[in-house]
Formats: structure tokens, sequence, C-alpha cells
């Protein structure tokens, strides 16, 4: 079964957890395409997110925090195993493809089931496990259900939904009253588990909104209310909007990118005052069920905002670039845990956070082994979350994105150290080098003026993609059609 009525499994007693309490709830919102600055928290004046906004005024937020990929699929495989995309084979969104200069890499269409999941090992530490939205890493015998999820509802193969009113056509999401908005009935379904849990286990429920991924598509009360106050700012959805540079990828080389310097587009800022509203609808559902504060709450999103294809509705500025590319926009993500009680409220954690730290941070704070079965590339940030004085640096974050992407990135992989950024360019092997604590815009590239940084960024780069099997995209023999 994929509903709520999907028979349980793993029996085992509830363990302490991290505090030496009994072992806490889990809540982890993961939101599609959330840019960093698409929150008022993050520093968006035009898109209004009060509960959001509230939950990190309570909560532990992060400033430095990444996502493992700039696009979806391997962001959440990461998140699920701890694992670096390339080692656990999952490199690009699936589904996707494409070539230039350079042949594409291949890469797993499913999440292995000999990947030890975040569900399962919960599952299997006592939780009662719940998936309700996205997944887009397998269906069959890959589906959540086969990753140690005990209830499915709405994760299947797709990685956005055909339209936002149902009638959906959602695997394993009932349908509802014509027109009724998806985000709205998924967080009905998540607070509905809520509700319904009688105690026994604690609970995991990993609620993965399709919002705010295309198609634009909002409540159209909530359209006007942004169409209003965008006029009163002298803004209109084309503001902000600038031509660039042509398409590399095959195929789309008479496009030309079309980036959003400015946040103004009317829809996009309705989906997410909706997606808004929705989280704080659950955490008052917690609140009403009496177990806020026996709940560890985290709040974060798959890759960057969609700044540069698709209507490039949103603007990451600051940060360069965004979903789709592996400069700042594309990568770098809210993070907000909410620790249970409220502990370490209104704290800013100055630690540099990643998508498969999540793995270990959640199995500690359960009380169960953080590395399990695998090896783990994440880090447990509970340290950082409870001790301001905990050292800072815990090495070097890499991504390795060696595609084309839809957004126009090319392929490319990065590291960051402390300050320091360093990014290849597959195509021509050329490097990039940033300070990112002067320039988080990614504008002065200091590769020429800094060799030795260059020099020691590039071996750890190196020296990571060797460890983790990485695939290099090769040279495309072949000239390009049409051309």
């Amino acid at each position: 079964m994929t509903g709520p009525e999907a028979a349980t499994a793993g029996e085992a007693a509830p363990r302490s957890g991290a505090s030496g309490t009994s072992a806490p709830n889990i809540v982890l919102v993961h939101v599609d395409d959330l840019g960093w600055t698409d929150l008022g928290c993050y520093g968006s004046s035009f898109y209004e997110t009060p509960r959001v906004d509230a939950l990190a005024e309570e909560s532990c937020q992060l400033f430095n925090a990444y996502a493992a990929s700039p696009v979806c699929s391997p962001s959440r495989a990461a998140l699920m195993t701890g694992r670096v995309p390339a080692r656990v084979g999952i490199t690009q969104w699936i589904g996707g493809t494409g070539v230039g200069a350079l042949l594409d890499v291949p890469y797993h269409h499913a999440l292995p089931v000999s990947e030890y999941a975040l569900p399962r090992a919960l599952r299997d530490g006592g939780y009662a496990t719940w998936h309700v939205g996205k997944w887009h890493l397998g269906t069959g015998a890959h589906d959540p259900l086969a990753h140690g999820f005990e209830v499915n509802i709405a994760g299947g193969h797709i990685g956005s939904p055909r339209t936002y009113f149902a009638p959906w056509g959602i695997d394993h999401l009932p349908e509802a009253e014509p027109g009724t908005y998806l985000t709205d009935a998924l967080t009905d379904h998540a607070i509905d588990l809520v509700r319904s849990h009688d105690g026994e286990r604690p609970f995991f429920l990993h609620l993965a909104h399709y919002a705010v991924h295309t198609p634009l598509e909002a409540p159209p009360e909530l359209v006007e209310k942004y169409e209003h106050k965008a006029r009163k700012r002298g803004l209109t959805p084309e503001s902000g909007l600038e031509e660039g540079e042509a398409h590399t990828k095959w195929g789309r080389r008479d496009e030309r990118i079309l980036r959003r310097t400015v946040q103004s587009h009317p829809t996009y800022a309705a989906m997410v005052e909706n997606l808004d509203t929705n989280v704080g609808r659950l955490l008052d559902a917690l609140e009403e069920q009496g177990v806020l504060d026996e709940t560890l709450i985290v709040f974060t999103s798959d890759n960057g905002g969609l700044v540069t294809s698709e209507g490039s509705p949103t603007s990451c500025a600051p940060l360069t670039e965004g979903k789709g590319w592996t400069e700042e926009g594309g990568v770098r993500v809210p993070l907000i845990i909410r620790l249970p009680g409220g502990e370490r409220a209104g704290t800013e954690p100055d630690v540099l956070a990643y998508g498969p730290d999540l793995y270990p941070t959640l199995l500690e704070a359960a009380g169960l082994p953080p590395i399990p079965r695998q090896h783990v590339d994440g880090t447990s940030l509970l340290p950082w979350l409870s001790d301001p004085e905990h050292p800072a640096d815990r090495g070097p974050l890499v991504w390795h994105y060696p595609h084309y992407s839809n957004q126009g990135g090319r392929p490319s992989a990065a590291v960051r150290h402390g300050r320091f950024k360093l990014i290849r360019f597959f195509e021509d092997e050329h490097c990039e080098l940033y300070d990112l604590e002067a320039d988080i815009g990614e504008q002065h590239d200091l590769a020429a003026a800094e060799p030795a940084v260059v020099q020691q960024l590039r071996r750890e780069l190196d020296e990571h993609l060797a460890d983790a099997h990485a695939l290099i995209p090769q040279r495309n023999p072949w000239p390009e059609p049409f051309a």
C-alpha cells in the first residue's frame, strides 16, 4: 500500500536521542527549487514568509548551507544516503540528458536499493516513517517504500507536477475536488498523519513539496496581491530580466540565457507565500497535538532558485546564477533547524553545512549510529548546533555536476574550503577562484593572483573526485549537427 493505511514495519524500541531524552520526532520539510534569498529571513523584501521567518527565530539558522548538487535528484540522493552524488552514482536529475563540446556522463536512473537510506535507518531504529510529496529517485522497486518509508503519498518518478490544481494525475496521490491546490493537499495529508499517530514510536515525516518548482501556478487571489505589490514598487514580471550568452548545450544553441536580477514575479511570489502558509499549518498541527517541542524540524531546499530558464521566475542576488549552476546561486540554500524544545533558538551557527550532513545529524539526534553500514560523506552538525565554540573548519565541501544543465550551466566541479571556492570547468579545464567572505557574488576571479590557493583546492577537489569514483566528461568527437 502507498497511502496512510500502509502497513508499518520495524518495531524496534525507540532509543534515547542525543540529549539523553526520548528520541525526538523528526520533520524534514524539503522544498523544491527554493532559492537562498527566497525567504524574508534570508533577505527577500518582495516575497512574504512570516511563518518560516518565525520558525527561523525559534531555530538555528545557517547562512553557509549548501545542497549537494545544483539539480534535484542528485541532491535528494545525497540527503537520503549521506553520500555525495558521485558516490551514489546519481549526478543528473533523473531523465536529464544533453551533449555539447563534451559527451554526457552516465548515471543511475533510480536510487539503488543497496543504499542504506535515511528512512530505512530510522525505521530500523524504531521510527514510523512517512513520505509525502516529491521523490524523483525511482519508482516501483525503487520507490519510497523500497527505501524504508512505511507510507508513501505522492512520491514516484515525476520531478514536477503537470499542474498544481486538481486533478493532478500524480501516482500515489488521491485526487481531490477540482481546483484544489497541490501544496495545500500535500500539507493536509501530512497533518492527517501527525494527528493519527498513536505515539508508540517517534515519527519521521519527509514532507517534500513539489513547490516552488514549475509550472508557475498559484491561487489567483495571491497572484493578484503580488501584482498589486509589484505595481506599487514600479515592478513588472519582466523587471530585472537580462539577456545573456547563448546556451552551450546542443539543441539549444539558438537560445540565449535570460537571467533575473530582481525578485518581481507575482505568480512565483504567490507560490512562495502559499508554501509559507502551509509550513505554518503543519507547525500549528504539531503544537495542537502537543508534540512540537518533542520534534526536531528541518527546513531546506534541494538546490538553488530558478534564475536563468523556464521563465526565470526568481533571483538569488547577491549570489551568482541559480539552479543548474555550480556557482553559489545554484548550490547555496536555506537551512533552518529547530531543535526539540526550541533549544539554541535564534542562533546562527558558524559552520559550512552540506546536504549529506543531514543523514548523520538526524541519526545522531535520534540516538542511532550516525554512520551505519556504509561510507558516509556527511558530518553531523549537532556539535555546531549545540556549541558556539566548536571549531568552524570541517574540511572541504565538493560539488560534481558533469552535465549540461537545462538552465545553461556547463559541466563543472567545485570545492569550498573555508573562505575560498574553486570551480573547475570541464570544457576547457580552466579554474576560477573566489573569496566568498569578501565576494559572495563571485565577481572577482582570484585564480591568477592566488596560485597557491588554486593548487591546494585543485588537489583537494581531484582527491575527492578520485575517492568518489566520479566520472569526468570526455571530449565529444562528433561535430555539432546543423551548426
